[in-house]
């Protein structure tokens, strides 16, 4: 029997409480680390012992930072980057238009202007050229510069960057690799054939900045001046979460600290993305993926690919502010562009109806829209989920994974075996581009390339809950406590609340999509909620006449902050009548 009873919810799910071991474990926790039970929880699912309580709650960076050493090519690159700007030489800085590019390439021009130095920047746009470096481009950029580093790309472009002819080429990449390397001055990636996988986790960004870790000692050695380089923690922490990096070991450290270097708002161009979306609180791990990240995305996927770096890095907070302005227009037309093709996509998957991977492709699909179209189609479905973009022939596609699927690497496969004209990425994201009339046959080889991972995975359509919390122990106080076991991700989900027995006193829509309710335990003072895109499922549909009706609830806790007043909700993901 499901948690509370509830083996089938308003969303059709099964609620799977802590197991026995795991609460055992967490009340001892609670008790030698005098932790609040919620709070130990957290640190159970995670194996902390108790004597390492204390520095999980306050990662230090200084003590999860890997050697740079570690990553193959690391010196070579750092060498030749500390050379580049101390010679005064031409550098151009290539890199992909999503938020781990713009933030890569913002963080090498914060780098080089506290060298004196400036660099050309260029993204590719997605339409006319297409993810990662291109011949044309190389050549033009190798023509005019002295060293080109390419940043959350490269990896895999070997004919591209053999065009770079007299001109250094460095790689600062993270996506998978084949089993030869591009021909490249230095290739830095721990996702390469030959690493051993252990920094597998680090977004391109979080390379970036391993190597000017790395800079910083050439320029020690050198009697020169190093920059501040954890003032350009925001960059790194907003570029994992945007990735979906898991949020493990450094990566962990990286955003708990990037998020106080954010809180500082001295980066004009998060300051002004921040502004325009009304971020009036503290950031945090949500606010970066589901409010700035969209944002900085936008120029990249409907409009002008630079947009997102060059906000990101400029200086002039009169130019951030147009930037993003500019930035938060494309994004509201990225969302009703983003609408009609997931409709019809959804409605595609429905009549497919296969249980192995959701897929879709349909004629003029804005290819800047497909990838996130793909993980609504993932959050819809729970699988596995692809979605393609028609054009003359050629499908251009993006992938979204589910924990415990490797889809990156099945892509590549694909293309390998030559059902793909290209492919590649990583474990939970990845693109592709197919020729029309091989589509079906490609979707459905991958779906039994994925079909072994699949199998292995036990109640994926279960929802897990953390524990039971009354809505008198939703405080601010104990909100904090569990924001110091976070920050919370991809591979370090926050923690499930169900809150039993809960009387509906409203329920309304917000906008078309959302759904707002508020709820109380007897004698207690009522309690909000939300649920994002609740009326596009049954959630919304299943809870709008419920006022004066008992449920039980689970969601997520936030502190939501208005005109500067902070309150506790909870962010709805589930219900079940009493």
């Amino acid at each position: 029997m499901g948690f509370l009873g509830i083996d089938s919810s308003l969303t059709g799910r099964r609620w799977i409480g802590p197991a026995p071991d795991l609460e055992r474990r967490a009340e001892g926790l609670a008790q030698q680390a005098a932790l609040p039970l919620a709070v130990a929880r957290v640190l159970a699912e995670r194996m902390v012992d108790p004597a390492e309580a204390a520095g999980f709650l306050l990662p230090k960076l200084r003590d999860l930072l890997p050697d740079p050493l570690a990553l193959r090519d690391m010196a070579v690159a750092a060498e030749r980057l500390v050379e580049a700007a101390a010679q005064s030489q031409r550098i151009a800085i290539f890199a992909d238009y999503d938020v781990d590019g713009g933030s890569s390439a913002a963080l090498l021009i914060d780098w080089l202007h506290s060298q004196g130095r400036q660099a050309t920047l260029y993204v590719p746009d997605r339409i006319d050229e297409g993810y990662g470096p291109n011949a044309p481009a190389i050549a033009g950029l190798a023509a005019d510069h002295d060293l080109i580093v390419c940043v959350d790309c490269g990896t895999l472009s070997h004919e591209p960057l053999a065009a770079a002819t007299g001109c250094d080429v460095i790689v600062l990449d993270h996506h998978l690799g084949a089993e030869t390397l591009p021909p490249a001055l230095a290739v830095v990636n721990p996702n390469r054939m030959d690493e051993d996988g252990s920094l597998g986790h680090l977004c391109a960004a979080g390379v970036v900045f391993l190597t000017l870790v790395q800079a910083g000692r050439v320029l020690r050695a050198r009697g020169l001046a190093e920059p501040d380089l954890m003032a350009m923690l925001d960059l790194v922490a907003l570029a994992t979460v945007a990735d979906v990096a898991p949020l493990v070991g450094v990566n962990r450290a990286f955003v708990r600290q990037g998020l106080a270097v954010m809180a500082r708002r001295q980066r004009p161009g998060l300051v002004a993305l921040s502004d325009i979306a009304r971020l009036d609180g503290a950031p945090s791990a949500f606010h970066l993926g589901f409010l700035l990240g969209p944002r900085i995305n936008a120029g990249g996927r409907v409009g002008r690919a630079d947009l997102g770096a060059r906000c990101l890095s400029t200086r002039d907070p009169s130019e951030a502010t147009r930037l993003a302005a500019q930035l938060d227009d494309l994004n509201r037309d990225r969302r009703a562009i983003e609408a009609e093709v997931r409709l019809e996509a959804l409605a595609q998957v429905e009549a497919r109806g296969d249980p192995r991977l959701s897929w879709a492709a349909g004629p003029g699909w804005h290819p800047g829209v497909v990838g996130i179209v793909a993980a609504r189609v993932k959050e819809a479905t729970d699988l596995p989920s692809v979605v393609i973009g028609v054009d003359h022939g050629i499908g251009k596609g993006s992938a979204r994974s589910v924990p415990g699927v490797d889809l990156g690497r099945a892509i590549q496969r694909l293309a390998r075996e030559g059902l793909l004209l290209k492919g590649g990425g990583h474990e939970m994201a990845a693109g592709l581009t197919v020729a029309e009339a091989q589509i079906p046959a490609a979707m459905d080889r991958l779906a039994d390339l994925i079909a072994r991972d699949l199998a292995g995975r036990s109640g994926s359509g279960d929802l897990r809950i953390s524990g039971l919390l009354e809505p008198s122990g939703a405080t601010a106080q104990m909100f904090r406590m569990l924001e110091d076991a976070g920050p919370f991700g991809q591979a370090a989900p926050a923690p499930r609340f169900a809150f039993a027995d809960q009387l509906i006193d409203s329920a309304a829509t917000m906008g078309d999509r959302h759904l707002r309710l508020t709820f109380r335990s007897p004698g207690a003072p009522p309690m909000e909620a939300v649920a994002w895109g609740a009326m596009d499922g049954p959630l919304g549909p299943g809870l709008i006449g419920a006022k004066g009706r008992r449920f039980h609830l689970a969601g997520k806790l936030e502190l939501s902050t208005w005109g500067g007043r902070e309150r506790l909700r909870l962010r709805l993901d589930d219900a079940a009548p009493v």
